[in-house]
């Protein structure tokens, strides 16, 4: 519900601000206007919610497919993979349009142009999402801990195969993974702090790129970008489904975030069509509302990718202790973040 909230609360901020059409610069001339778009956007639309649906469920099938399982060497490779992905989002895709927006000739000169604001606002996203990281991981370690921790043993308990017991002549005991139940509350209570932070910061960006598309009437401009962001969407999807995998969330949260994740760009495609009329992409109202929230949500993708994904896992024991799996994460890294960074090129 928190979420939901958050988007309906984002999309009416966007509404009232970004219909005004004043601005000093003339809108951009489109090749072609009215109807004859629209297609391409519904068309996107469907292809774009498939595509995201996909891709965050990918991680999800490690159930049934053993070689997809977190504690699975393949499963760093293909969330090394998507890291990559998120991270090139953040500094190929988002930040650069920040900067665009927060120094067009449309804003006037005094501070706009005096003040790298992108930068700024992208700083203090990053510094934003390290204090609620430690403030939430902390609250929720000192308060519900010990429910997590009895959630894991009820799991373990559900489930044999992760339970070994051995006794022997003058005592017994049972260990496995129950044993260390506090240790792995606190490792789950801090991927579901890391899970709900990197939706937010994929949501704020996908809710911005979808009005640019459904605000569009060029044809010409729509078509890159129905494929372009089909795979962009797909690939953030498998790096957000990796996050809730590990975070193990229960079946109707997981099923809620992998629908607000992949609903919220159609959706902002459905409200740039709706305002299509009246919204004017270069008022200096549309630029600084969308500057401040890409530069936010580059902070916030950037810090996610190298902190909460790359370091962490890079830095598991499983990895530091096989050469020839870090070689594989490492190149699965640079294809993830290279292909994303071409995919720059259309959208």
């Amino acid at each position: 519900m928190k979420k939901l909230s958050l988007f309906f609360l984002i999309s009416i901020l966007l509404l009232p601000v970004l219909t005004h059409a004043e601005c000093s610069c003339d809108a951009d001339q489109e090749d072609f206007k009215g109807s004859r778009a629209i297609p391409l956007k519904l068309a996107a639309m469907f292809s774009i919610l498939v595509a995201g649906f996909l891709g965050v469920c990918i991680p999800t099938l490690g159930k049934w497919i053993p070689a997809i399982r977190p504690e699975n060497i393949n499963f760093f490779v293909i969330k090394a993979f998507a890291a990559g992905v998120i991270l090139a989002t953040g500094f190929i895709h988002i930040l650069p349009d920040a900067f665009e927006n927060l120094t067009s000739p449309c804003l006037n000169q005094s501070p706009w142009q005096d003040f790298p604001f992108a930068g700024f606002f992208a700083m203090v996203a990053a510094i934003g999402t390290l204090i609620i990281d430690t403030v939430a991981t902390g609250y929720y370690n000192r308060n519900l801990n010990g429910k997590v921790v009895q959630e894991l043993i009820q799991a373990d308990e559900e489930d044999p195969s992760q339970l070994h017991v051995h006794t022997h002549a003058t005592h017994g005991h049972a260990h496995g993974i129950a044993s260390s139940a506090p240790q792995d509350g606190q490792d789950l209570l801090r991927r579901r702090v890391i899970s709900q932070v990197l939706e937010m910061g994929i949501v704020v960006h996908s809710v911005i790129i979808g009005i640019s598309l459904g605000a569009s009437d060029s044809p010409s401009t729509i078509k890159p970008l129905v494929i372009a962001l089909s795979f962009h969407q797909c690939f953030e999807g498998m790096g957000l489904g990796g996050c809730l995998v590990q975070a193990q969330f229960k079946i109707r949260e997981m099923i809620t975030m992998i629908i607000f994740f992949s609903l919220t760009l159609p959706a902002g495609i459905a409200i740039g069509i709706g305002i299509s009329s009246v919204y004017n992409e270069n008022s200096p109202t549309a630029l600084i509302v969308e500057g401040i929230l890409n530069s936010g949500a580059a902070g916030i993708l950037i810090y996610m990718a190298l902190v909460d994904l790359l370091a962490a896992d890079f830095m598991n024991p499983m990895v530091q202790k096989n050469v020839c799996v870090q070689i594989k994460i490492n190149i699965s890294l640079l294809v993830g973040a290279g292909f994303m960074s071409l995919l720059a090129k259309w959208a």
